[in-house]
């Protein structure tokens, strides 16, 4: 057997080193294909969007959005959540988000921690501020802050701006803190959840986003006749859109034209709408400073 073997590997080996002429080879030229494209990984850009509004609220609202700065960019986009504002912080200081919107108090404390830095900022009904504020069930007598005394409160997020530091602020005004002025808070860790709770019994009282309550009626007119607005803040600088400090400046230069430009795009004024933007335009950080003053007096833990 062994034998064998040895002789069919010569034939083999003589006839791969035989010298005579072999067929040549046709190809024929009305059928040529097109060589296969090479397979580049692409990394995608990394988005997030602070819980700001719900998971669910923000999948159907930025969808859109994500999907047209990928057509721009021609490069995947990846919509990154988390459910506290400070675990969307964590991850712009480590690098696994490129691109961020954040709340106004998270800015505050990115620029604070790591050096976050503003790249544009929402305009809505022609301004670049919003306000906090406080809402109650629309049959409930309350008036102002002081009337939710022994009250069940909802806040937002830990160290939301307009969610947490301004109505614990108004409770401060009035003496106390908010752990003996109501008879229980919790945390619903967006916006329109605590105007859900409101609307639903499960909170006599919140501090909201303005321009989360407005959109959020505008999408569910019924809840006009569930929740009213007892007190009005002053403005504040919006909610920003952010980035790493350490981003390459040619992908920050690019993130922030496209932004500033999407308002001239038939598609981009779409995506805009999708999440009540009317366009983007450029933010100092001087914008800040009256809820840097909130925030400080506040004194609230995880806040500078």
């Amino acid at each position: 057997m062994r034998m064998k073997r040895v002789v069919l590997f010569l034939l083999f080996l003589l006839t791969a080193c035989s010298n005579e002429p072999r067929p040549a080879a046709t190809v024929e030229l009305g059928n040529l294909q097109p060589l296969p494209a090479p397979t580049l990984d692409v990394t995608p850009l990394h988005l997030a969007v602070a819980a700001v509004i719900s998971p669910q609220g923000t999948v159907e609202s930025y969808a859109g959005f994500a999907d047209y700065l990928a057509e721009k960019l021609n490069r995947p986009v990846e919509l990154v959540q988390r459910r506290t504002y400070m675990e969307v912080n964590d991850l712009i200081e480590q690098g696994g988000v490129d691109l961020a919107f954040v709340c106004t108090s998270a800015y505050i404390v990115g620029y604070e921690d790591f050096g976050m830095e503003l790249l544009a900022a929402p305009q809505v009904n022609g301004e670049t501020v919003y306000h906090a504020y406080l809402i109650a069930p629309v049959n409930s007598q309350a008036r102002d802050m002081a009337d939710l005394k022994g009250k069940v409160f909802a806040f937002t997020d830990p160290i939301s701006l307009t969610g947490r530091a301004y109505p614990t602020a108004l409770v401060q005004q009035l003496g106390v803190t908010p752990e003996t002025f109501f008879s229980r808070t919790f945390f619903t860790y967006s916006h329109d959840e605590a105007i859900y709770a409101v609307a639903n019994g499960l909170a006599d009282g919140a501090s909201v986003d303005s321009l989360v309550f407005e959109y959020a009626l505008s999408r569910d007119p019924s809840l006009s006749k569930k929740v009213k607005v007892i007190h009005q803040s002053p403005p504040f600088g919006i909610p920003p859109v952010v980035v790493n400090p350490n981003l390459r400046p040619q992908v920050k230069a690019n993130l922030q034209a496209l932004l500033l430009e999407m308002e001239k795009d038939p598609a981009g004024q779409t995506a805009l709408s999708a999440i009540g933007v009317e366009r983007f335009v450029t933010i100092d950080d001087s914008a800040y400073a009256p809820a840097r003053s909130l925030i400080e007096g506040a004194m609230l833990p995880g806040l500078p």
